[in-house]
């Protein structure tokens, strides 16, 4: 058995290549910890000063160094180095905002994007118009400003908006694909669109309630996205 020999410049340069992806990664930390904080003060503000909050729950993650990996790989990003990768890849930092009602998806989505720090890059409105399997919810890649000790670095976040309802839907269907490595049968693909409408139904049914216990006035949705946003 042979052995490999290892230098030490091959060593130093192992080192500061690791170095650089760590800081890669720590400035979409950066970024995604901005967006709960905003996220942060609209709830406290709500609980506080309002007497609805529509904001159940909030999740984030940052990808792992494998999942950035195996995504260079699907786009076929080729000889990628960090720029490249932050042109190509905007999903590296993630947040969830999981609301009561879908009025209040786009409520939130409004009064994120309004503030003057935030750069809206694109929008896909899978609410208006779902995916063909029934997937909903509101995709928004924003752009945030972080401040280091280098300057300041306009960082992108993922931020998605759900219902409860939109969220329980898509916790079980990512489940059901992992359980069969996305080769679901046919007849749970079925159901699953079923449920998506079933879910939907729930939604409509639940917001029409709250109204009408609360006398909240009904809002026409989706509004019209601003001019600076794609929809895709």
């Amino acid at each position: 058995m042979t052995s490999l020999q290892v230098t030490d410049d091959a060593i130093q340069q192992t080192r500061e290549l690791r170095d650089e992806f760590q800081r890669f990664l720590r400035e979409y930390e950066f970024g995604m910890r901005e967006v709960e904080t905003k996220i942060g003060i609209l709830r406290d503000e709500f609980t506080h000063h309002h007497s609805y909050n529509p904001i159940e729950h909030v999740k984030s993650r940052l990808k792992t160094p494998d999942s950035i990996v195996e995504k260079i790989a699907r786009k076929g990003i080729e000889e990628p180095d960090f720029e490249r990768i932050r042109a190509e890849i905007t999903d590296i930092a993630g947040v969830r905002v999981t609301c009561s009602f879908v009025a209040d998806v786009y409520r939130l989505f409004d009064l994120l994007t309004a503030q003057d720090d935030v750069t809206v890059r694109t929008v896909k409105d899978y609410i208006a118009q779902p995916k063909d399997n029934g997937y909903k919810s509101l995709h928004a890649i924003i752009e945030v400003p972080v401040f280091l000790s280098t300057g300041a670095l306009s960082v992108p976040v993922e931020v998605q908006f759900r219902t409860i309802a939109m969220d329980f839907w898509a916790s079980l269907e990512h489940k059901i694909y992992y359980k069969f490595s996305n080769r679901v049968p046919s007849h749970l693909v079925d159901s699953l669109t079923d449920a998506a409408e079933a879910a939907a139904e729930l939604d409509s049914r639940m917001e029409r309630l709250h109204r009408e216990a609360h006398g909240v006035p009904q809002r026409e949705l989706p509004p019209p996205p601003p001019p600076h946003v794609v929809q895709v």
